[in-house]
């Protein structure tokens, strides 16, 4: 069982509530679909993390914000991204553990195929900074673009809008309450698998999602939803003043 996670943030209690879950349900792999830096408050930990754990990760909009440039950040974002970039080259850690943080993030690709799969961060049209979000399954431009660049994959796994669900080649976008939070593979598809440090769809509780297949073309996809201590994330941003308090108060509500 192959299990996906995205959008960390730096969000060390959702990262380690997310692995325990994995670990329980016995996952034999995991991939990280990027984004494992940016608006929270420990990036030095989720990265030295996900390092340890996970396969690969993808590069996420974070992650080359923080390498090459984030003027399409909004302030808030920008401020915290401009604060991550320092906390990885800090003189008072070891300048091997920086520079191997920076040559992680170096590597990143920017997305992978395995069998009939796609990973990438944002979308196949564009896989580190565009958006997939609900409203979208409307768009037949968009939607006939992005399904077009999967190629002959079945299944493409995205993140960076954190807000998960099931877009469907067939039409339309199944919300994972409405399908009892599992969905067998029965045509194309992009999978949003949600975000595990800073959910935006109204639920706080961190979101992951498993695969249970062979190739893309079968099997289940589950998500799963599971709660941790924003309050101790929140606090932990709110004692470090370049980061700003909006970015704890939206942990709380799920957006």
């Amino acid at each position: 069982m192959l299990a996906l996670i995205s959008d960390i943030h730096s969000n060390v209690e959702a990262l380690t509530a997310c692995l325990q879950e994995i670990d329980r349900l016995g996952c034999q792999r995991i991939v990280c679909l990027g984004d494992v830096i940016g608006y929270g408050p420990e990036p030095r930990e989720t990265l030295r993390t996900v390092m340890a754990r996970a396969e690969f990760s993808l590069l996420g909009n974070h992650e080359h914000g923080a390498m090459f440039y984030a003027s399409d950040f909004n302030p808030r974002a920008r401020a915290a991204i401009d604060w991550t970039r320092d906390q990885l080259s800090r003189r008072d850690q070891p300048r091997e553990e920086n520079m191997k943080f920076w040559n992680y993030l170096d590597r990143m690709p920017k997305e992978h195929r395995e069998g009939r799969m796609l990973f990438v961060h944002g979308s196949p049209r564009d896989p580190v900074r565009e958006y997939l979000v609900p409203r979208d399954a409307t768009d037949v431009a968009k939607m006939g673009e992005c399904f077009a660049l999967m190629g002959d994959a079945n299944l493409c796994f995205v993140g960076h809008s954190h807000v998960p669900g099931v877009y469907r080649r067939s039409g339309g976008f199944l919300l994972p309450a409405d399908i009892g939070m599992e969905w067998k593979v029965d045509g194309q598809a992009m999978v949003n698998i949600g975000s595990v440090g800073q959910p935006r769809d109204g639920d706080p509780r961190l979101s992951f999602v498993t695969y249970d297949g062979t190739d893309g073309t079968d099997g289940v996809v589950r998500f799963h939803r599971l709660a941790y201590d924003v309050e101790a994330t929140m606090a932990k941003i709110r004692a470090i003043p370049e980061l700003p308090d909006y970015l704890a108060d939206r942990l709380a509500q799920g957006r």
